[in-house]
């Protein structure tokens, strides 16, 4: 008997559109500390952890505290602003119909991305947070996964180091040039076209 395959997916800009909670998050952020970061470029680049994106607006000493406090009021302030991307559901339901396995790889910590799973009823079989880029890599590696679909050009070195079928959505930050050149070997507009892609 063949091996049902594992199909991974990112979360942020690929299953999910959390644009709207994570603005919002980072708006109390800053109500609450007097940090002065950009909410409109913020959003326009989701896809590095959140240390990352925060070493842009604070000084090294004061990006873990200010990423506690974001995670801590995360769940009440995005979680409800959320919903999923086209597909999503349609994509999820398919791999199960057909066997097949799903896991749910984020740089998002982890906890919070249970909640969305809850929230949203997404029908993934597994969830591991906390992963970016080589992270993501040693992930599909240790779970055996074959195929990783992402937004983000570092989804797409993830699954290239993994030596994974890389499928890139262009729902996120990167466009369809910058998602082959960082190693995807499929490109698409929705996650609608991942049955059809996967059958």
């Amino acid at each position: 008997m063949s091996r049902s395959r594992l199909v991974g997916f990112d979360l942020d800009m690929t299953l999910i559109d959390s644009r709207p909670g994570i603005r919002a998050t980072y708006a109390e952020l800053c109500a609450r500390t007097g940090a002065m970061i950009d909410l409109d470029v913020v959003t326009s680049r989701l896809g590095p952890p959140l240390e990352v994106e925060l070493s842009h607006w604070l000084s090294a000493d004061e990006v873990p505290a200010a990423a506690d406090l974001y995670r801590a009021l995360y769940p009440d302030i995005a979680i409800a602003r959320i919903e999923v991307m086209p597909g999503a559901h349609e994509t999820l339901a398919f791999l199960r119909s057909s066997g097949e396995r799903s896991l749910l790889l984020t740089a998002k910590n982890e906890r919070n991305a249970r909640h969305h799973v809850e929230h949203l009823g997404l029908a993934v079989d597994d969830v591991v947070g906390d992963a970016w880029r080589e992270g993501k890599a040693e992930v599909l590696l240790e779970r055996g996964a074959d195929v990783y679909v992402g937004d983000h050009v570092h989804d797409m070195e993830a699954g290239r180091i993994a030596g994974v079928l890389s499928i890139g959505v262009t729902t996120g930050p990167c466009s369809a040039q910058e998602l082959r050149s960082a190693g995807a070997d499929h490109v698409v507009d929705s996650l609608l076209e991942i049955p059809a892609l996967l059958a």
